[in-house]
C-alpha cells in the first residue's frame, strides 16, 4: 500500500480521496492507459486528442518546438484529457531542454567546472520556471550519474563530474531550484547510475560493475541524499547492477540478470526497500537497445511495470503497445496489487503537483507570460556568468603561449575536427555556421588574420563534386616542407567539437593525414592551441597538446569569451577540471 501522505507526495485527506475516486472511476483502459508516457510524434490537434482520449496517456515527452508551438499542445492536451497529465522535459542543461528557444544555461560538467554550488541551483530554477511557463511540471532532471570512466559516450557533459561529494550537492542544489517553481517535479536520472561502462545503452547493453559497498558510497549516497530532500521520481536505467541484483536474489544466474527497467531486484529491493524510495518510477525511453535486447517487446512493456516500475517510456507503436501492456494485466503478469500501487503513486504525484485542484484551463499558465520567461535577461545573464567562470585551462606546459594577441600572433588557422557522429543526424541538427567559422569571425574582429584549414582530402572532394578526377597521388606522396608549413601561419588553434550519444564511442574523426594539419603533429613546430568545446576529453587522443582549454560548449557567447581569456592570459581562466581530462593516461601529462 502507497503512503501517500509520506514523503515525497505529502497528500492531504481531501488530496488522498481525488486519487481513490479517480482510481475507483477508471475503466480499465483508462488504468492501462496511465501507465504510458507517450512520445508525441505531432501537434496536430487531432493527434493530441486520440492519445488522450483513445489511449487515456497518463504523461507525454514531445519533440522540440519553440515556446509558442508546445505551450499550444500543452493546452490542448491539459483541456482534452479526463485526468491532468504529466508533461515531462529534457530541462538538464536549460530552459532549451523545453523549448528551442529556451536558455541553455550550461551543461551540468559546464556547472561544476565553477565550482559554485549555487549555479545548480540556479540551472535547477531558472530552466524550470522556463517550463512550467508552456505547461511543463516534470523534469527528466537532475542527471545524477558519476563519471569514472571517460570513454562513457552517452553522459559525457551530463553528469556535475567524477566525485560523488560534488554530484550529491549540486543534483540536491538543483532540486531544489526546481522546487521553486510551485508544483514543480523532478525525475533524477540514470539509476542504478551511469559512468562505467564504455558503452551507451542507446545501441547496447550497459552495466554498472561496483560492488554493493562501492555503489552505497558513490551511487546510493547520490540517489539517498535526494530521496532524503524530497525526489520525486526516479528514472530507471538500462543498466545492470549485479553486485546488487545477487545481493537480493542469490539464485539469480547470469542470464536472468536484467538491467533496472526489468529488475525487482533493483527496483524493489535496493530503490524502494534499501532506500526507501515512495516516489514514482519511470522507465528510460524504450527504444533503447539496452531494453529492447533483453526480450520481445510484448513481454518487456508488461515485464517493466511488473519489477516495480509504474510509468513506461514510450510507445513504438499505440495500438499494439498498448494491447501488450493489458494481455500482461489480464494474463496476470502484471498483477493487481501491482497495477494498483503504479496507479496511486501515479496519481499522488498529480495531486502533489496540485493539478486536481485546477481548471482544465488552468493547467497551462496564459500565454501572454511566455514573453516574459522564455529567453528572459535574467536567465541569459547567469549564462554568462556560468561561461565566464566555467572555462577550464587544463593543460599549460608552454608558459610563454598566452596571451594571444595580433601582434605575437596575427595570422592564426583554426583546425576544425569532429567527432563521430550518428549517419544523418549530423546534416539534419547542423547550424547556419560552423564553431570554426563562429571563431574566425571573432578572431578577426580583435585583428587577427584568421582562416579555416582545408585539408587535402577535403580539397579532392571539393574536385570530385566539381567533375574532377582527384589526383591521389598528390595526397598519399604530396608534402609540404616542414620551414614553409611555419611560414604560412603564426599560431593554430585545434577546435575539437565532440558531442556524444547516439553512437558506440565519442571521439574525434581525424582525415587521413601526410604532413598536413589535420592533426597537429607539430606541436613543437608552431604554437599549437588546442580546444575542447564538447566532450572534454580530447587528450586522450591528442596527448601531444601543450595547451588545452575545454570551454563545454561551442554557443556564440561561449566563443566570446574564450576569445577573450586567450588574449587577455593564463589568469584569466578560472575553471577547475571538474573530471579527469587527462583521462588517467600517462603520456596526456607530459
Amino acid at each position: 500500500m502507497v503512503d501517500m501522505k509520506a514523503k515525497p507526495f505529502y497528500l492531504t485527506d481531501e488530496d488522498c480521496k481525488w486519487v481513490e475516486d479517480t482510481i475507483a472511476d477508471m475503466s480499465l483502459d483508462e488504468k492501462i492507459g496511465q501507465l504510458f508516457f507517450n512520445m508525441g510524434s505531432s501537434r496536430e490537434e487531432d493527434y493530441l486528442k486520440m492519445t488522450v482520449k483513445d489511449y487515456h496517456i497518463g504523461g507525454i515527452r514531445y519533440n522540440p518546438g519553440k515556446a509558442e508551438e508546445i505551450h499550444e499542445q500543452n493546452r490542448i492536451l491539459q483541456e482534452n484529457s479526463k485526468i491532468p497529465l504529466i508533461i515531462a522535459c529534457n530541462t538538464e542543461n536549460g530552459g532549451d531542454g523545453a523549448c528551442t528557444d529556451g536558455t541553455m544555461i550550461g551543461s551540468q560538467t559546464k556547472i561544476a567546472a565553477t565550482g559554485k554550488v549555487e549555479y545548480a541551483y540556479e540551472l535547477g530554477r531558472m530552466a524550470n520556471k522556463e517550463a512550467a511557463a508552456i505547461g511543463c511540471n516534470l523534469s527528466f532532471a537532475p542527471v545524477s550519474d558519476i563519471l569514472y570512466n571517460w570513454e562513457n559516450p552517452v553522459i559525457g557533459l551530463r553528469t556535475y563530474g567524477n566525485d560523488p561529494e560534488r554530484v550529491a550537492a549540486m543534483t540536491k542544489a538543483y532540486l531544489d531550484g526546481a522546487h521553486e517553481n510551485p508544483g514543480f517535479c523532478c525525475a533524477a536520472k540514470h539509476f542504478p547510475g551511469d559512468g562505467l561502462d564504455f558503452r551507451d545503452q542507446h545501441v547496447a547493453n550497459s552495466v554498472n560493475t561496483m560492488s554493493c559497498e562501492e555503489w552505497d558510497k558513490t551511487f546510493g549516497m547520490v540517489y539517498q541524499n535526494l530521496i532524503d530532500n524530497g525526489l520525486e521520481a526516479i528514472m530507471a536505467g538500462h543498466i545492470m547492477q549485479p553486485a546488487y541484483a545477487r545481493h537480493f536474489n542469490p539464485g539469480i544466474t547470469d542470464e536472468e540478470m536484467m538491467p533496472a527497467t526489468l529488475s525487482p531486484e533493483l527496483i524493489q529491493g535496493l530503490l524502494r526497500e534499501k532506500l526507501k524510495f515512495n516516489g514514482m518510477i519511470l522507465t528510460d525511453a524504450s527504444h533503447m537497445v539496452g531494453l529492447t535486447c533483453r526480450m520481445k517487446r510484448s513481454d518487456v512493456l508488461p515485464a517493466a511495470i511488473a519489477a516495480g516500475v509504474d510509468m513506461f517510456l514510450f510507445f513504438n507503436e499505440m495500438e499494439e503497445d498498448f494491447a501488450s501492456m493489458k494481455q500482461g494485466y489480464l494474463d496476470g503478469r502484471i498483477s493487481e496489487e501491482r497495477l494498483d500501487d503504479a496507479l496511486h503513486r501515479i496519481l499522488a504525484l498529480k495531486a502533489h503537483m496540485g493539478l486536481h485542484k485546477k481548471s482544465k484551463n488552468e493547467l497551462v499558465p496564459p500565454r501572454e507570460s511566455l514573453q516574459d520567461v522564455i529567453g528572459c535577461k535574467e536567465h541569459t545573464e547567469m549564462q554568462k556568468k556560468i561561461t565566464d567562470r566555467a572555462i577550464t585551462l587544463v593543460k599549460y606546459k608552454d608558459k610563454d603561449v598566452l596571451p594571444l594577441t595580433p601582434e605575437r600572433y596575427k595570422r592564426i588557422m583554426i583546425v576544425h575536427v569532429k567527432g563521430l557522429s550518428a549517419p544523418g543526424l549530423g546534416a539534419l541538427f547542423a547550424g547556419k555556421s560552423s564553431p570554426a567559422e563562429t571563431l574566425r569571425d571573432k578572431l578577426k574582429e580583435k585583428g587577427f588574420d584568421a582562416f579555416i584549414y582545408e585539408s587535402p582530402l577535403d580539397q579532392m572532394l571539393k574536385e570530385a563534386q566539381e567533375g574532377k578526377k582527384p589526383d591521389l597521388n598528390m595526397y598519399f606522396a604530396g608534402k609540404t616542407p616542414i620551414k614553409e608549413f611555419r611560414e604560412n601561419q603564426d599560431l593554430i588553434i585545434t577546435l575539437v567539437d565532440i558531442a556524444g550519444g547516439f553512437q558506440p564511442v565519442a571521439r574525434p574523426a581525424f582525415g587521413m593525414t601526410k604532413g598536413g594539419g589535420e592533426i597537429p603533429w607539430y606541436v613543437f613546430e608552431l604554437p599549437v592551441v588546442v580546444v575542447g568545446t564538447g566532450h572534454p576529453f580530447v587528450l586522450a587522443d591528442i596527448p601531444q597538446a601543450r595547451t588545452y582549454i575545454n570551454t563545454y560548449d561551442s554557443k556564440e557567447g561561449t566563443l566570446d569569451a574564450l576569445v577573450e581569456k586567450l588574449m587577455a592570459g593564463e589568469n584569466a581562466f578560472t575553471g577547475k577540471d571538474p573530471v579527469d581530462s587527462f583521462c588517467g593516461i600517462f603520456d596526456t601529462r607530459i
